[in-house]
């Protein structure tokens, strides 16, 4: 099933936790350097932001894959230490950053003819978020042989915006509403409440033939399988995962029914 997202609660809380330290800025992406390991110190905007994300972020054009690899090899370091992907920076931790070359364009940046489709996607924007509506077909991070991805455009749109990060993400073919933070402090108020269940997902869907509904409730389990081809395709499967979701039919010309999804369960459909 493809169709939009859209997101209905796009407010973000204000409330986050004092800090008693002196305020730092925030660590600004650099270029990948070959010349030797530099050391950067995380500041008050990196605070509680996993050392994975921090480093693809900083690392501007090392594909991920390697960013993994630098971790699991322990060039990376904090603080003179090993750390896992999953370890979160604490302001004034000093991150090693080993050398490496970038392995595409420096800037990570999209062709014009999609920054400019994302320039156009705004939907909503605050002092805190920004929302767009995704195109199908673009990839939210860059990844090896996909170039750049929504937020490499969008930084590099909107230099404005200090530690712009992707709240939740959406599958490179899926398109709808995505929804960006204005800094870690907002980042965590935002991704507190969508854990909390206070974003409703909501698609539109074309089905095949004429359903009357006019609604329905769903609740199936779905289990993913891979084709033989090598294609990923999700089915209905008594070992799969609870997924529920509740139908209303908009509209149908006894071919095709427009309907509208809001899922209970955020499974791959």
């Amino acid at each position: 099933m493809a169709g939009k997202k859209r997101v209905r609660n796009i407010a973000a809380s204000r409330s986050c936790r004092n800090a008693a330290r002196p305020a730092r800025g925030p660590m600004s992406p650099a270029e990948p350097s070959a010349t030797g390991p530099r050391h950067v110190v995380a500041g008050d905007n990196d605070d509680g932001q996993r050392i994975d994300n921090f480093l693809l972020r900083v690392l501007r054009g090392v594909p991920r894959m390697r960013v993994y690899r630098l971790l699991r090899k322990g060039e990376v370091r904090v603080n003179g230490g090993r750390i896992k992907p999953s370890y979160r920076l604490q302001a004034g931790d000093s991150v090693r950053l080993p050398p490496v070359r970038s392995e595409r364009h420096a800037d990570g940046r999209l062709p014009p003819a999609q920054l400019e489709r994302l320039r156009s996607s705004v939907l909503y924007e605050d002092e805190h978020a920004l929302a767009i509506d995704k195109p199908a077909g673009l990839a939210v991070h860059a990844g090896s042989g996909l170039g750049g991805g929504v937020i490499d455009g969008l930084r590099s749109l909107r230099p404005d915006i200090e530690g712009l990060e992707l709240v939740h993400r959406l599958d490179r073919d899926t398109s709808g509403c995505l929804l960006l933070a204005k800094g870690r402090k907002h980042l965590r108020a935002l991704q507190d409440e969508l854990r909390a269940g206070g974003f409703g997902k909501i698609y539109q869907a074309l089905l095949v033939g004429d359903w009357t509904g006019p609604e329905a409730d769903v609740d199936l389990p779905l289990k993913r399988d891979v084709e033989s081809a090598g294609e990923r395709m999700v089915r209905v499967n008594d070992a799969g995962k609870a997924a529920r979701s509740h139908f209303r039919r908009l509209d149908g010309n006894g071919r095709i029914t427009h309907v509208e999804v809001e899922l209970d369960t955020g499974r791959t459909h």
